[in-house]
């Protein structure tokens, strides 16, 4: 590296000298391959709120965000996002709550229960795509 690009390289470096990093919630992509099935799933049944969709053009592959709380997920149809069969872990407080709330739903293809792991509470769920989200309440009240 010559000599002008070690200045321009400091002079970016010093910009950032006392400003404090900050990381933020991750935001898991998963893999889809049908928006009306993705549309059930995540709105239908477990609750989430379709923020915006983007595609390149008409008929061009979705990308989604929903949420619901705190939680973000991105939804994908592209095929190099992400992969299907992916886990995600969510920490949660209520889960027992949230799964009265999805049974009552009576969603045709799945049926979730809460299981007394080591770690918590977890209620499991696959979505269509093979996409495993794991529901889970500390028993440890801090969460951490």
């Amino acid at each position: 590296m010559g000599m002008d690009g070690r200045v321009v390289y400091a002079g970016f470096f010093a910009s950032y000298q006392g400003t404090a990093m900050h990381l933020q919630a991750a935001i898991p992509i998963l893999r889809i391959f049908s928006v009306e099935k993705a549309r059930d799933f995540y709105l239908d049944f477990l609750g989430f709120t379709w923020d915006w969709e983007h595609r390149f053009e008409a008929g061009f592959p979705l990308y989604a965000q929903v949420h619901r709380d705190d939680l973000v997920l991105h939804l994908s149809e592209h095929h190099g996002d992400a992969t299907p069969g992916s886990a995600v872990f969510v920490r949660m407080q209520g889960v027992d709550a949230f799964h009265a709330e999805v049974s009552a739903k009576g969603y045709a293809y799945m049926r979730p229960c809460v299981e007394e792991m080591p770690w918590g509470r977890v209620m499991a769920v696959i979505d269509p795509f093979g996409n495993r989200l794991s529901f889970c309440e500390s028993q440890d009240q801090d969460q951490g």
